[in-house]
């Protein structure tokens, strides 16, 4: 199996990057994880204080049992993905079943951050795009997607998102393999990132 790390700030076009490549490769043969399944779970904690958590740091996913999954579909074996409900804070109590595919896209703002993930990945990707950009989409998304308000967003934003990004996922970047400029809108590097991942995994599986 190939893993694939996909980084970069939120709202770069990181799912854009990552659903290219899984339909360059046919999407029945990736599996596709998403860092933010893996936020810790929270579930013991008021949702007042939930609310408050630092959901850009390294320290609020659960990388142990990323590493663990992905260690486990490298080995063959399925696993039972964590489902995080943004409207609560926390983790689900239900959990999806993934089985092993030829090639696995781990995408996420620190996964190329966190060095025991960095380690595991065949191929690095990082996702840059302009700040005011990744602003416009995050607002987007929260509040269309994940039920926050513009306040409650651009608060996040300037007290953890702008400066986390700065600390941790922009010097993240000198780990990439390829950097993709301009995010999902650069369509043409895309489609040509897609087609060097396939030539990687068709020179790997030989």
């Amino acid at each position: 199996m190939i893993i694939i790390g996909i980084a970069g700030g939120s709202g770069a076009g990181k799912t854009t990057v990552a659903r290219t490549i899984a339909e360059k490769l046919g999407e029945e043969n990736v599996a596709y994880l998403s860092q933010d399944w893996y936020y810790n779970d929270r579930s013991k904690m008021t949702l007042e204080d939930r609310e408050k958590e630092n959901l850009d740091h390294p320290k609020a996913f659960d990388t142990k049992l990323l590493v663990s999954h992905l260690n486990l579909l490298r080995k063959g074996m399925p696993i039972e993905v964590p489902v995080y409900d943004y409207s609560i804070h926390s983790r689900s109590n239900e959990t999806v079943r993934m089985v092993p595919r030829t090639v696995a896209i781990v995408e996420g703002i620190l996964v190329l951050a966190i060095e025991e993930l960095r380690s595991i990945f065949d191929f690095k990707i990082f996702v840059d795009a302009d700040s005011d950009i990744r602003l416009i989409r995050r607002i987007n998304r929260d509040i269309k997607e994940r039920g926050s308000t513009y306040e409650k967003t651009i608060d996040r934003y300037l007290t953890t998102v702008k400066p986390m990004h700065e600390a941790f996922i922009e010097p993240s970047k000198k780990y990439a393999d390829i950097i993709v400029p301009r995010g999902g809108q650069n369509n043409q590097a895309i489609n040509l990132l897609a087609d060097m991942v396939e030539h990687f995994v068709e020179h790997h599986a030989e």
